[in-house]
């Protein structure tokens, strides 16, 4: 076993390898950036190397900065985690140069499965099924639509070199394609560097389950089971689950068989996953599953298959990097029970799942599963961490494990209920509806699930009456100590013959709430809301609400919902509401990818204007009325959340731009 290991990773599944590895005795070398410079990851870690400022291209992708860390720190070899240099094959072949040893797959089988024609190919050559397509080199135009006429709409254009559901877009008719094409390569080069495409038929009802693999380099393969990841926004996995949800004992053993042949024909060592595209249009059977892609590395889903195995897939990497036989054979593999894992994200579900950033003021996870279950949470950051924006915005991964599907849904439900984040906009309301969704409850899921049900599962109710009076009560005892477990306490005082009312302004939105809150006899508080909301009531809060007190604002949780209320100070409500003259504004952190109108130009509202990039992904701003442009920003400028992007002639725009 090593000694010590570096990780060329960050955030979450950084703290990840850290655990197994102290689990194991070996020590860790973290690497950071100017913005990790105090995460935790490199706290946790016994070496930390600075390797570059925030930006990935100057740090995390710097394959020569984090070589000539781990060579002088001392570290034998180098974990990469998922994405970043993970599936990079020259930065394992730079990795071997340089005498260390790569936790992974070698360059040859990273080169093998890393392009999607050519990997298809591949399986094809093995006899593993492959969804029908065109795979070739090729790229003109003319011929890729000639290849999507014959393969028959709708189609689907991917990236070959992508993954993520970046450069990936869905065809319906001809006249679509063209357009469609033109984004799916801007994305993907943009994420990639390779702006190839396939263009393969797309299924009806899909199913996206695919399999744990793990080989060795002594020649053995084995599969440790299957993961269900149908549950997908914008192409991006949600909620994870194994085993999947009506999986047949034929299709599971054609499917695993599969995976298995697969892994053996590139010699693969460590952890892999083959990907299968699955028809559940009539039902899962052996013959409708066809080959997608492989992961040349851990995944991000990995702790479901580690709950229903009893495994630590961690540890069987560094074991087998590090010259040892896989831990266990494919008869001693169990399956057992059924777990879930749930993606929290600093993310607006309501505004097409848009990135959020912001500082974690206030983070809290259940201390213990559900009564039957048992519970862990992946993280890699703590209350007073940022969101930034430039890395991948995910908080958490919350993963349950009991004896049957119904059980683990309950415990995640519960557990989603108990999660409180405050700080930034995160998704746990619409992780909890999908949970709860029927069609998903009943295991009735494809990757079109959440995009027909949107709607309904991003949708929040309004704080209800005793949710914004505990929010007036709290903004109205500001001088108690937020960390006190009775915010209210200041509230108490002498009053002769009436309770001493305090008056206090909240914004919900667009709301302007004002509260008159009286501390009554029996130490009850009496609420008076005045408009939009006119309701006054007593509220007894004995037992304390749950919420979290951060500057300038206050969040109320009411299950997995956080109802975040601005405490106004009155002064300044006056000039809020001068600075709003109307500007279309950014709705997030991003590069101007492309300009569709110029100065001067009349456009109609819903007219696309322009492409935002943000987290490598595009975002349509779209004008909110008619009007005629007056300036727009220019092609290639890196704007902040909530910079001017469009100014119109006459009426000014007040609304935040909506991204589709």
């Amino acid at each position: 076993m090593f000694a010590k290991i570096l990780i060329a990773n960050r955030g979450e599944i950084a703290c990840r390898v850290i655990r197994t590895a102290r689990k194991l005795g070996v020590r860790t070398v973290a690497v950071y950036s100017d913005a990790d410079a105090r995460s935790l990851h490199v706290e946790m870690a016994d070496e930390a190397v600075h390797i570059g400022p925030s930006r990935v291209g100057e740090s995390y992708l710097r394959g020569d900065k984090i070589i000539a860390a781990a060579l002088t720190t001392g570290a034998q070899a180098i974990h990469p985690g998922y994405g970043f240099l993970s599936e990079n094959p020259d930065f394992a072949d730079q990795v071997t140069a340089a005498g260390l040893i790569f936790i992974g797959p070698s360059a040859a089988s990273i080169r093998a499965m890393g392009l999607k024609d050519a990997a298809k190919r591949l399986m094809e050559k093995a006899g593993v099924p492959v969804v029908p397509g065109y795979h070739g080199e090729a790229q003109e135009i003319v011929l890729l639509a000639s290849k999507a006429r014959e393969i028959g709409y709708p189609v689907l254009i991917k990236a070959r070199a992508g993954g993520g559901g970046k450069g990936m877009r869905r065809v319906e008719h001809p006249d679509e394609f063209s357009e469609a094409l033109s984004s799916a390569r801007r994305e993907a080069k943009a994420a990639f560097g390779d702006d190839r495409v396939l263009v393969e038929k797309y299924v009806d009802k899909p199913r996206h389950i695919e399999v744990q693999v793990f080989g060795d380099n002594f020649g053995n393969a084995v599969h440790l089971y299957e993961r269900d990841c149908s549950a997908q926004r914008r192409h991006q996995k949600v909620i994870e689950e194994s085993p999947a949800p009506g999986m047949t004992e034929a299709l599971r053993k054609a499917m695993t068989d599969a995976a298995v042949k697969a892994a053996k024909a590139i010699n693969y060592s460590g952890a892999g996953t083959i990907e299968f595209i699955v028809d559940a249009s009539q039902g899962l059977k052996a013959d409708r599953f066809w080959f997608m892609e492989m992961n040349t590395r851990l995944q991000v889903e990995h702790p479901v298959t580690e709950m229903v195995t009893g495994t630590d897939l961690v540890e069987w990497q560094l074991r087998v990097a590090s010259g040892e036989k896989l831990p266990k054979t494919q008869s001693e593999i169990a399956l057992t029970g059924h777990a879930f894992e749930a993606r929290i994200y600093a993310e607006d579900a309501a505004k097409g799942f848009l990135p959020a950033t912001g500082t974690l003021h206030h983070l809290r996870f259940p201390d213990a599963a559900p009564q039957g279950a048992t519970m862990r949470i992946e993280t890699g950051v703590r209350a007073g961490d940022a969101i930034s924006p430039y890395y991948d915005p995910m908080i958490a991964k919350l993963v349950v494990h009991a004896t049957d599907r119904q059980a683990a849904l309950e415990a995640l439900g519960a557990a989603l209920s108990r999660t409180e984040i405050a700080g930034s906009t995160v998704n746990t309301a619409f992780l909890a509806a999908l949970a709860a969704d029927p069609d998903f409850a009943a295991g009735d899921v494809d990757t079109s699930l959440i995009g027909r049900h949107q709607a309904a599962l991003t949708i929040v109710p309004p704080p209800s009456g005793e949710t914004i009076a505990a929010a007036a009560v709290a903004a109205s005892g500001a001088g108690a100590s937020p960390l006190s477990d009775d915010p209210w306490s200041s509230l108490a005082g002498y009053a002769h013959f009436h309770s001493v009312a305090r008056r206090t302004w909240l914004k919900f939105g667009e709301d302007d709430i004002a509260a008159k809150v009286s501390v009554r006899p029996d130490g009850r508080f009496q609420v008076a809301l005045e408009k939009p909301y006119d309701d006054t009531n007593s509220h007894d809060f004995r037992a304390a609400p749950r919420l979290a007190r951060w500057p300038g604002h206050i969040t109320v949780f009411e299950g997995a919902v956080g109802y975040t209320f601005a405490v106004s100070d009155p002064l300044a409500r006056a000039d809020e509401a001068a600075a709003s003259a109307g500007s279309l504004r950014a709705p997030m952190p991003g590069l101007v990818k492309l300009v569709r109108v110029g100065k001067g130009d009349t456009v109609i509202k819903g007219q696309p204007l322009l492409i935002l990039e943000a987290m490598k992904m595009e975002h349509t701003i779209a004008a909110p009325h008619d009007g005629v442009i007056a300036e727009i920003a220019t092609e290639g400028a890196q704007v902040t959340d909530g910079t001017v992007l469009v100014r119109f002639v006459g009426e000014q725009a007040a609304s935040t731009a909506v991204a589709s």
